[in-house]
């Protein structure tokens, strides 16, 4: 929902109603991941995706159909399904839609939803998608201490507050299964939790060239970025456009402090390009040490091995040290500052998924993998 956000919320502040499809749940090659969602605007106007191209006539043909009736359906496309095939699933995957109206008076709580993923201020919107077809698209919305609507039961809308509010802070979008009354060992309801957490974070340690090129693409690939750098002359916003923020600080003193704060999670990839012991010594003891989702370290293999062994001498253990990726990014042939960013963002999104970094025309099996 948050790439269609703004016309979503346009049409909703006018009072009109608009048919939505959000991927709920998918199956093996599927184009388009759980949360994509594609709307079809009062005027016919058909804005976002659900599966790359596949299906979008099926989507928009059901999307009208559900405006007129007012009822919320689930819909499943997939080349096992032969109706689903002749309109174009041919990927391999299998994708299954939630569409539903939505307007004032079906989703009363938008504004205040999108006032949060404006804001950057987390929220998930828990929709059911699988039970009794009078619980099909019930919504609750959960904020870190409130809730807007209801799933059916107060025992269930306290369960699935509680579930989504982990998911939450994991920012991980996942379905939830329970029994009609919120009991977490029963059957017969699945919650679809849209989790909108605030943009992972990137930080690039290390005001250099390479940081720059870094930056844009932490934030092409959606990351919140901050370039830190102690030397005020090289850590300025005009030489990195790309960060969200660039901060004059020692490495170590700034991530401590951001850990400290709250403001650094499981989901922070770091990047050390300093080059210099006296600055990439310090912050590696203390992200080694964290529970991050990255971190890299830039240098050659003679760097490396030294850094390792300061390391080694500052009482890092081989289970922090092989948490490093170092030297960093993957075997691209990368020269350019430009080429090394995209090597270093092709480790994280490798590390996020659990690709390989082969070619795939040299692999076999499923593209996408599975991830717990």
């Amino acid at each position: 929902m948050r790439e269609v956000l703004s016309e979503l919320l346009g049409w909703w502040e006018s009072g009109r109603t608009v048919g939505m499809a959000t991927v709920v749940r998918t199956w093996r090659s599927s184009p388009r991941p759980a949360g994509a969602t594609m709307l079809v605007g009062p005027e016919g106007d058909a804005v976002g995706s659900v599966s790359g191209g596949c299906v979008e006539g099926a989507v928009y043909e059901l999307s009208r159909e559900v405006v007129d009736s007012g009822s919320p359906v689930v819909q499943r496309y997939g080349v096992s399904d032969d109706d689903a095939f002749a309109v174009g699933l041919t990927c391999g995957g299998i994708i299954e839609l939630l569409v539903e109206p939505v307007s004032r008076d079906t989703f009363p709580e938008l504004d205040r939803v999108a006032a949060a993923i404006t804001a950057r201020e987390p929220v998930a919107v828990v929709s059911v998608v699988e039970g009794p077809d009078d619980r099909i698209g019930r919504r609750l919305v959960v904020w870190p201490a409130s809730t807007s609507g209801s799933l059916g039961s107060e025992r269930l809308d306290a369960a699935a507050a509680d579930d989504a509010r982990g998911l939450l802070a994991a920012g991980r979008t996942d379905t939830l299964h329970y029994g009609l009354d919120g009991e977490r060992r029963g059957e017969g309801l699945t919650l679809f939790v849209a989790s909108y957490a605030p943009p992972a974070r990137m930080v690039v340690f290390g005001a250099i060239d390479f940081a720059a090129s870094v930056a844009r693409i932490g934030d092409f690939l959606g990351y919140h970025v901050t370039v830190c750098d102690a030397r005020p002359v090289f850590a300025t916003s005009k030489r990195f456009p790309g960060a969200d923020e660039v901060v004059v600080d020692w490495p170590h003193r700034y991530l401590r402090a951001e850990l400290d704060a709250g403001r650094v999670d499981p989901r922070t990839v770091v990047c050390v390009l300093t080059h210099d012991p006296k600055f990439d010594v310090p912050v590696l003891q203390v992200a080694l040490r964290e529970d991050l989702a990255y971190v890299g370290a830039m240098g050659s293999r003679r760097t490396h091995d030294d850094r390792l062994a300061r390391l080694r001498e500052a009482g890092m253990t081989e289970e922090e040290l092989g948490r490093l990726s170092s030297p960093i990014g993957l075997d691209l042939g990368a020269r350019t500052p430009e080429e090394t960013a995209v090597s270093i963002a092709a480790e994280i999104i490798a590390g996020r998924w659990g690709g390989g970094g082969a070619r795939l025309t040299t692999t076999a099996g499923r593209i996408h993998h599975e991830v717990s």
